[in-house]
């Protein structure tokens, strides 16, 4: 049986586009995705990113519920420094009381954004040291069993929306095990302590209400294309388009200053990043995807679909799916 394939929609703003067609494409990719048997579509919480329309994460997973019928839908995730927990516990318990069965969410403790977008969030650098007990009255919120007195989430008391704990480090790895939650790791952007975070997870994991046992979700990036040559001219267009983001500081690189940038040490670090990618045709990539699996002891592959081009994007998710087994 293959190993459940999920796909993590960074909602990007592509060049010469806008939110709403981003919205639009998000909802085409759930859609499509939903038939080609995939478990689940996360969204990302990111704020002052102009490349990035995921911002109200809550908000866009209604808007791609309410265009699709089965597939889950969640956050990959909110960041919970961000948020009152009982809010968050409305707001997903509203999703859940929408769609029954159909809503995940994920947390992390990251800011998700800049210092100066931090303090416009009114956060403090100091308010991601309470996320596990954040992560605690979320929970309890969601269970009907509210951790302060004669405060209920309406809607969300007794929804039992299932937590995910997102992380890149040992820190969420022991909170998730600690509290019998699946671990997310982010891999895909985040890749150098996979393995021993994985290892520790499974290690410390303590059964829960939600959960009996170990469940590894690892996230890495794809680009499947009819052919070698087309996946790798996506994936130099992906790894360009990242100098620009990262480094650019609002200026626009041409193709041969990206490509000097990316032989720097600046450079390879980005390069460093994308470290777990599959490209190619679909037989490699499937080779590639099988070999990640076993590498990171993962239960589940959540997956980022890096192509630049959205017609590559969305083909990339349809190759994956057949060379994958889906369906």
């Amino acid at each position: 049986m293959a190993l459940p394939l999920s796909i993590l929609d960074l909602a990007h703003i592509g060049e010469g586009e806008t939110a709403a067609d981003s919205f639009a494409a998000s909802v085409a990719l759930a859609q499509r995705a939903e038939e080609l048997g995939y478990q689940r579509v996360w969204y990302a919480e990111h704020h002052n990113m102009p490349s990035i329309a995921s911002s109200a994460t809550s908000v866009l997973i209604a808007h791609v519920a309410a265009h699709t019928r089965t597939i889950r839908l969640g956050a990959g995730g909110v960041m919970l420094p961000n948020h009152a927990p009982l809010t968050i516990a409305e707001q997903f318990g509203t999703l859940e009381t929408l769609h029954p069965g159909r809503i995940d969410l994920g947390l992390g403790r990251a800011p998700g954004s800049d210092q100066q977008t931090m303090r416009a969030l009114r956060r403090t650098p100091s308010s991601a040291d309470a996320f596990p007990q954040d992560v605690l009255e979320l929970q309890g919120y969601l269970a009907g069993e509210s951790r302060i007195p004669g405060v209920d989430a309406t809607p969300g008391k007794g929804t039992h929306v299932p937590l995910y704990i997102l992380g890149s480090s040992l820190f969420g790895a022991q909170l998730a095990a600690m509290l019998g939650l699946p671990y997310a790791f982010a891999s895909h952007f985040a890749p150098t302590a996979l393995e021993e975070a994985v290892a520790v997870y499974r290690r410390e994991f303590k059964p829960s209400e939600q959960l009996d046992r170990p469940h590894v979700i690892a996230a890495l990036n794809v680009i499947a294309a009819e052919t070698t040559e087309e996946a790798e001219e996506q994936f130099l267009a992906s790894k360009r388009l990242r100098v620009s983001r990262f480094l650019g500081r609002g200026r626009t690189f041409t193709q041969e200053e990206a490509d000097m940038i990316l032989e720097s040490p600046a450079g390879q670090q980005i390069v460093q990043m994308a470290k777990y990618s599959a490209v190619g045709d679909p037989a490699e990539v499937k080779a590639y995807v099988d070999r990640f699996a076993e590498h990171a002891q993962a239960d589940e592959l959540i997956v980022a679909f890096s192509a630049t081009d959205r017609k590559a994007w969305l083909r990339s998710a349809e190759l994956l799916a057949e060379a994958h087994g889906l369906g």
